[in-house]
């Protein structure tokens, strides 16, 4: 993110792991707890744009998101869930915009590597309402050989990216799918079983 030119700031707990971590991680750093009100406002979080909890522990991602949220009205947070029996939780009841389930998460990525002509969940967005999937087209694929504005994307759904040879495409009406490709799409409601009638072989 940093190398993207966003300010980052760091708060560990530990001055251990900033003293033997820092030197090589060209950020900001701030040590202290941050469940603590008062560490979170001399880091400055009033005026941060997005908060990310993403500590290995839940109870503190939670905490840290609800103060984010309540205590300095940051727009956008962003939290780790490292217990899927956890993942209930990670709503707007407690300041997350965003959760990212670390074992759903892998489990994505291990189907996505494994997977062809089926449908991948990657993320969830707003509480779960919206979400990213994908999908490498098959030979028999539906989709394969047309162009994206022949393909009927619902309102619900939008392709967002195709992969090809290890080249990103950013998709336009005129841009063709062919078997092997990975479609990325961002999906609402009904939007994910749309996708899979559009790119996946009955």
């Amino acid at each position: 993110m940093h190398a993207a030119g966003h300010e980052v700031l760091i708060i560990e707990q530990d001055p251990d792991v900033v003293a033997r971590v820092s030197p090589t991680v060209d950020v900001q750093w701030y040590v202290g707890d941050a469940c603590e009100v008062n560490n979170l406002h001399e880091a400055g979080l009033a005026d941060a744009d997005v908060v990310v909890a993403a500590t290995g522990d839940d109870e503190d991602n939670l905490v840290v998101s609800l103060l984010a949220k309540q205590e300095f009205a940051v727009p956008r947070v962003v939290a780790r869930v490292n217990h899927p029996k956890n993942d209930w939780l990670f709503d707007e009841n407690w300041g997350v915009d965003v959760s990212v389930s670390t074992p759903h998460l892998l489990t994505a990525l291990v189907e996505e590597a494994v997977s062809v002509g089926t449908i991948v969940r990657l993320l969830r967005f707003e509480h779960g309402n919206a979400g990213l999937v994908e999908v490498t087209l098959a030979e028999d694929s539906p989709a394969a050989g047309k162009s994206v504005s022949h393909l009927e994307i619902p309102r619900d759904a939008t392709v967002v990216a195709v992969v090809r040879s290890d080249h990103v495409i950013v998709p336009r009406g005129d841009t063709v799918v062919q078997a092997g490709d990975e479609v990325l799409c961002l999906v609402t409601g009904t939007g994910e079983e749309a996708i899979k009638t559009i790119f996946v072989a009955s």
